[in-house]
């Protein structure tokens, strides 16, 4: 008994640190992907011009007009942080401001239909930065939205400085979904007044749960609860602190829920659980048909930029009838 007990030990032991081992291991693979950053900007140029055809030619002609500008800032723990903003196609009957953020991987040219619908299409004047460790910002590893909430908070009034507009809107999608969700929960400027979140997750450690399960066929203990561990004592974060719902049970202003039924990457069920988890005031929400992730404006962009134009043009009527922000 005390041999099998001696073994019993040593098996755990084992367990115990090949479980570190590996929590550290995709705590890296998680948060620090190779290439990133600038080394990273022509990729998702491209992706830019898959996602919506023109997309970067539209923003090389503005940039080259100076209507579209760089500006920075600090971010929320000391680094540089980057974005874009560019007025309204017709700045002196600006709709109000659109802060745009995008997802994992990604940068500020991604989502360029999205900047593109909002100027173009809306009339509004748009900010949209690059997240910490993406693109021309500065950062250690990806926050997956939770200390990104952080940073968007600082662009916030800068986006405000710049355009003064009394109606903001904040819309990302994929973790910039969950970075607008986690955003959502905290006290912000009144001229903020509603959120659009596309296909976001509803925490870090769901998303990765299902990422492990998919990419390596392996439950979340231990290698899972090592990371977050990891996480926590070296970024600050863990997993499941970096949460959607938690935040969205705090949001009182009106959201817009989108994703679309075929995501098989943040899996569909999170819409219902995001769309649950808020219970204070106005919300909708749309459940794209045949829409892998992301890719919701891409499989129907009319109705997208539809949907979208018909949730601001509620929050507007909602505020002149007295209603907002808890609606009916």
């Amino acid at each position: 008994m005390k041999k099998l007990f001696h073994i019993a030990l040593l098996g755990l032991a084992a367990l115990s640190l090949s479980g570190c081992l590996a929590g550290k291991f995709m705590c890296g693979y998680a948060l620090q992907p190779k290439p990133h950053g600038v080394d990273d900007i022509e990729r998702t140029r491209h992706k830019a011009d898959s996602l919506m055809p023109g997309s970067t030619a539209w923003y090389d002609g503005l940039k080259a007009q100076g209507i579209l500008q760089d500006t920075w800032t600090t971010s929320h723990d000391g680094k540089k942080m980057h974005a874009c903003y560019v007025s309204a196609a017709r700045p002196d009957e600006a709709e109000g401001t659109a802060i745009v953020v995008h997802g994992y991987g990604d940068n500020h040219y991604v989502f360029l239909y999205l900047v593109r619908m909002y100027r173009d299409e809306f009339n509004y004047n748009v900010l949209f930065p690059d997240l910490q460790y993406h693109g021309y910002s500065e950062g250690d590893e990806i926050q997956m939205g939770w200390f990104d909430r952080l940073d968007i908070e600082k662009w916030i009034p800068i986006a405000h400085e710049i355009f003064n507009d009394d109606f903001m809107v904040l819309h990302g999608v994929s973790m910039g979904a969950a970075t607008v969700m986690c955003t959502s929960g905290d006290v912000l400027p009144g001229y903020v007044k509603c959120f659009v979140e596309d296909c976001g997750y509803s925490s870090a450690w769901d998303q990765f749960s299902v990422n492990l399960k998919d990419s390596f066929h392996l439950p979340p203990f231990p290698i899972l609860t090592s990371a977050s561990i990891v996480s926590k004592n070296t970024y600050g974060w863990s997993f499941k602190e970096a949460s959607s719902v938690n935040q969205l049970a705090k949001c009182v202003l009106p959201m817009l829920f989108i994703h679309g039924d075929a995501d098989d990457f943040v899996p569909f069920s999170h819409l219902q659980k995001n769309y649950d988890a808020k219970i204070y005031g106005y919300k909708e929400k749309w459940e794209a048909k045949d829409a892998v992730h992301a890719n919701s404006y891409a499989k129907h962009p009319e109705e997208y930029t539809k949907r979208c134009a018909d949730f601001l043009a509620t929050v507007k009527k909602m505020i002149s009838d007295g209603t907002y922000p808890l609606g009916e």
